[in-house]
């Protein structure tokens, strides 16, 4: 299994141990794709899974660009055009930096 695939497996129970739902993993579509989605106390949460061997190039949180963030956000507008209902949103990230795991709630906002 790849660093990424191990990453996004830790993320998830992670969540789940902190009472998160997973609804989907690495949904896909032609505007970008989204690692985690999960359901928390009625809102769905959009979940960006970043890993990091090494702080020496800004960190895990430094990769989720502007334009990474544009890209998910387009991908959770797609995701949501499938759905019947249209539950509140919010996007997460979790940060795996030389080992060490961070949540960060509603991380970005659309």
């Amino acid at each position: 299994m790849d660093a990424g695939k191990e990453a996004e497996n830790h993320a998830a129970s992670f969540l789940q141990s902190q009472g998160l739902r997973l609804v989907a993993r690495n949904y896909r579509c032609r505007m970008g794709e989204i690692d985690l989605i999960m359901e928390h106390c009625g809102t769905l949460v959009f979940v960006e899974v970043r890993l990091r061997r090494s702080v020496n190039f800004g960190g895990a949180a430094a990769s989720i660009t502007g334009h990474k963030q544009r890209k998910l956000i387009h991908a959770a507008q797609h995701y949501l055009q499938q759905q019947a209902k249209q539950p509140p949103c919010r996007f997460d990230a979790v940060l795996m930096d030389g080992g060490k795991i961070e949540w960060i709630k509603d991380a970005f906002s659309a």
